[in-house]
C-alpha cells in the first residue's frame, strides 16, 4: 500500500481517472460530516453493532473491477489503512491511503480540520 497526502491523492485522482476512490468511513459520518467530491461511499466499519462490513471486499472488488487503482480515505487515515491491508490480502495490487483523512489528526484541543487532511487542504468536498 502507497500512502498520499491528500493533496497528491487529488492530483493522482486527477490524473488517473480510473481511479476509484474510496470512502471507508461510516454512513453517518458521510451523511453529517460531509464526503471528498468524487468518492463512492463502502463503510469498512459501520453501525448499528459498529462490526466490520463482511461485504467490504467484495463491493471494493465489484467497483473496481479487474485492474483499476483504488484509494482509501477515512476521518484521520487509520481506517483506511486497515482497510486496504484486508484489500491487499485478498489481491488487489495498487491500493493507496489517503494520509490524515478528510477531518485530519486532533489537535491539541481535540479538534479535527485545524492542520491536516482533506477539507484542511481546501480541496473538494460535498455536504451529502
Amino acid at each position: 500500500m502507497q500512502h498520499l497526502t491528500p493533496k497528491e491523492a487529488y492530483k493522482f485522482l486527477q490524473d488517473n481517472p480510473e481511479a476509484v476512490f474510496i470512502d471507508v468511513r461510516s454512513e453517518m459520518e458521510h451523511m453529517f460530516i460531509g464526503r471528498p467530491e468524487g468518492s463512492m461511499l463502502i463503510p469498512w466499519v459501520d453501525g448499528p453493532d459498529w462490526d466490520y462490513n463482511p461485504d467490504f471486499v467484495s463491493h471494493v472488488k465489484k467497483a473496481a473491477s479487474v485492474n483499476r487503482p483504488v484509494v482509501l480515505i477515512c476521518r484521520s487515515g487509520r481506517r483506511s489503512v486497515d482497510a486496504g491491508l484486508a484489500l491487499e490480502k485478498a489481491g488487489l495490487q495498487e491500493v493507496y491511503n489517503v494520509l490524515h483523512g478528510f477531518e485530519g489528526d486532533l489537535d491539541e484541543h481535540h479538534h479535527r480540520n485545524s492542520h491536516n487532511g482533506w477539507r484542511f487542504d481546501g480541496l473538494a468536498w460535498a455536504q451529502t
